[in-house]
């Protein structure tokens, strides 16, 4: 997916289109053949890669939750998604002990995918190395999406020309600078993308997926009152701004603690979700 170089060595960031994982690579230990996406994805047209890009152009032209909103677990479930978009306040934490609290004697690690902007970094350096900390010690398995580097909003002009849709926006910026920064903090960019807003258009979604991401949406935002079903794409808000969202998981979480002990409720990794829905043996 990309090249760069850090500390004066090469590395690779390459994706599985199988499983739908990143891993970086040091340059030495692959041999690569340069060709375009169009050819990567034509030669890997039966993966679930493939399919999930396809699936999410297709649903490129609604202005709000453009691509994977909802995936196929294998039993009842959810796929949790916590946006960490620019701002002053701490991290919610709670929702992160409060998980590893409610499955600790169910499912270890807890996976979570995180919607992280390069201003959050910025300012949340500490709470990165919090977050990477709980990571390495096996409590959570955390899928890092990039959710552009400014996250531009401003609530007094129409969403057709907001967030990424603001006129003058360096996309380029916004997906590169982010995944720059993810990887300046140790972080393993995914495929996967979220706009700002869940806000885009048919344009944007394709020059997301010409960087080879997924672009990820939700059919349970719980701040706006969307309730949670199997296989549900959840969204709440994790940096301190959704007060509402947060204690609304908080108390989805302890209505289903019998079924969570019982491994009737589970949370499900989001490649795994997705690899699930687009895989040709779910077909």
């Amino acid at each position: 997916m990309r090249s760069f170089e850090r500390g004066g060595q090469a590395f690779y960031l390459a994706a599985d289109a199988t499983t739908l994982t990143t891993r970086l690579y040091p340059a030495s230990q692959l041999k690569v053949t340069p060709g375009t996406l169009t050819q990567s994805l034509a030669k890997l047209s039966n993966s679930a890669y493939s399919r999930a890009i396809a699936a999410a152009q297709q649903q490129s032209n609604s202005l709000q939750d453009a691509g994977i909103a909802h995936g196929f677990p294998k039993e009842k479930g959810i796929s949790l998604t916590i946006d960490l978009c620019p701002s002053h306040k701490p991290l919610d934490r709670v929702i992160f002990t409060s998980l590893i609290n409610a499955f600790k004697k169910v499912k270890t690690p807890v996976p979570v995918a995180l919607s992280i902007t390069g201003r959050f970094m910025l300012t949340h350096g500490d709470d990165i190395e919090w977050l990477k900390g709980l990571q390495n010690t096996g409590d959570l398995d955390i899928t890092w999406i990039n959710h552009t580097y400014n996250h531009h909003f401003n609530p007094r002009i129409p969403l057709k020309e907001n967030f990424l849709l603001e006129p003058g926006t360096d996309v380029n910026f916004e997906v590169l600078g982010t995944e720059t920064a993810m990887l300046q903090h140790g972080l393993t960019p995914s495929v996967f993308f979220r706009f700002p807003g869940l806000v885009s258009d048919h344009s944007l979604v394709e020059k997301i997926t010409d960087y080879g991401l997924i672009p990820v949406g939700s059919d349970a935002w719980l701040a706006k009152g969307q309730n949670a079903a199997s296989g549900s794409i959840v969204l709440i808000h994790g940096n301190g701004n959704e007060p509402v969202g947060v204690k609304d998981f908080i108390k989805l979480l302890s209505t289903q603690t019998p079924e969570i002990m019982n491994k009737q409720w589970l949370l499900y990794d989001l490649s795994e979700t997705v690899e699930d829905e687009f895989s040709l043996n779910h077909r």
